[in-house]
């Protein structure tokens, strides 16, 4: 005879419930309650005034965001039915339930407190002797904007199509007159369709000021090259081509997303197609410990413009590096320069692997070209700073460190599109999403 446990779902508890009874003592909502109590109110920003209906603590509004994002939940919907049918989640909460719009306005105003609990784990991490900061590695990767590359328009298009839109209005103006004084039966059909016409008009107005706006600022920077060059020129009485002034007007193929207009069209390589995206920066640990020291994110698709900066972030907010490993795409002359001024040791590969795959599935390619000549002098004690066995040993960390990092927060968090829009909510999201894999990270290494 079959046996089963009896069950009553009308059964009412006989005492209140303690929720901590339900929650493992080795769960990650301990760890990150224990984080964000080091977080002072101050960095918060609240309604300090008293006035109005009393407002959630931020300290649990952050604890929440940080345990959803560590366990894949991330839209502002989803965190907040989790309040009710996740027994963690709801212990995190305290057993309140703030709505959708209350976590996602808390989530964007609140980049400095996410900062700061960001640098509170790392010192933490720090003090129980999980962090030694020696060997770090950088590394970029692709994360989807919250934006559909369909809606990228070019400045030659966008032209076009505001004149387009203005010979468009202004017929549905004239149609809206006639049906005024023939008195149509649905007057409004027409208005809807006029202020529908006028947003888009108004969306590719801001395109073009911002493509107007990005070519100025490029043509200034570039004009003191030009004037020394053009002096030059004049030092060899015009000997030469002459120098081609920078031009202050965009290029056709200019592109602005009408969405999230700091996203940008990217690919990850030659081999993948492009995407709306942010170019998402980490440094990990080397040493061990594999967690996230600085975070930033860019609208430029290459890696080595952010290269010096974020490093140099590093050593203001968490300690200077002994060593900094990266790729191909942080070889940039002045970044190299500034770091290794600072006594930092970079080791960085001056060229990309040349070649296919040994077994690549597809035909070889016919006349291929050569790899480039290496010319730069640093390029050149770089590459053979790379040949001693002592940086082989140490690049070899690199792969190993900061790309499963990506590798996780991508498929095991599953983060692969931000859900903000507009380079500071952005950064901050990211931010989030670093802060909370160190969480998790902290967790599996003091159970280790």
């Amino acid at each position: 005879m079959v046996n089963f446990r009896a069950y009553d779902r009308g059964q009412q508890l006989l005492l209140p419930p303690d929720l901590r009874e339900w929650v493992p003592q080795d769960d990650l909502a301990h760890f990150v309650i224990e984080a964000v109590e080091r977080v002072g109110l101050g960095v918060f920003k609240v309604n300090w005034q008293g006035t109005g209906k009393a407002q959630y603590h931020p300290r649990l509004m952050l604890a929440l965001l940080i345990y959803c994002y560590a366990n894949g939940i991330f839209s502002s919907r989803r965190i907040e039915r989790a309040t009710h049918r996740d027994v963690a989640v709801r212990f995190v909460a305290a057993d309140q339930h703030p709505d959708h719009d209350t976590i996602a306005t808390f989530r964007r105003e609140n980049a400095a407190a996410i900062a700061t609990a960001f640098a509170e784990v790392l010192l933490l991490a720090r003090e129980v002797g999980l962090l030694k900061l020696g060997m770090v590695s950088i590394d970029g990767s692709k994360i989807d904007a919250n934006a559909s590359k369909i809606r990228s328009v070019r400045y030659d298009r966008a032209k076009a199509l505001r004149a387009q839109l203005d010979q468009d209005i202004a017929e549905l103006m004239a149609r809206a007159e006639a049906a005024d004084v023939e008195d149509a039966p649905d007057p409004q059909v027409l208005p809807k369709e006029i202020a529908r016409r006028q947003a888009l008009r108004e969306k590719l107005d801001a395109a073009c000021a911002r493509l107007e706006a990005e070519a100025t600022e490029r043509a200034e920077q570039e004009r003191p090259a030009y004037e020394d060059k053009q002096r030059k020129h004049a030092a060899r009485n015009g000997a030469g081509r002459p120098p081609k002034e920078p031009d202050d007007t965009p290029p056709p193929g200019a592109q602005s997303n009408l969405t999230d207009p700091d996203s940008a069209l990217m690919r990850k390589s030659k081999r993948h197609e492009y995407r709306q995206a942010y170019n998402a920066q980490a440094v990990v640990d080397a040493d061990g410990s594999q967690l996230v020291l600085g975070a930033e994110v860019s609208s430029n698709a290459c890696d080595a413009p952010s290269f010096q900066a974020i490093i140099e972030a590093l050593c203001e907010e968490v300690g200077r590096p002994g060593t900094v490993l990266g790729d191909a795409g942080y070889a940039q002359e002045e970044a190299v320069t500034a770091l290794q001024a600072r006594e930092i040791e970079v080791l960085v590969a001056v060229s990309r692997p040349e070649g296919e795959r040994r077994y690549d599935f597809r035909p070889p390619k016919q006349n291929a070209k050569p790899p480039p000549e290496i010319k730069a002098e640093w390029r050149k004690q770089m590459q053979a700073r790379m040949q001693s066995e002592e940086a082989k040993a140490k690049y070899k960390r690199r792969k190993c460190t900061v790309e499963p990092v990506f590798g996780i927060i991508k498929n095991v968090l599953g983060f692969t599109r931000f859900h903000l829009r507009g380079l500071d909510n952005v950064k901050a999201e990211w931010l989030l999403v670093t802060l909370a894999y160190n969480c998790k990270r902290l967790v599996n290494l003091k159970a280790a």
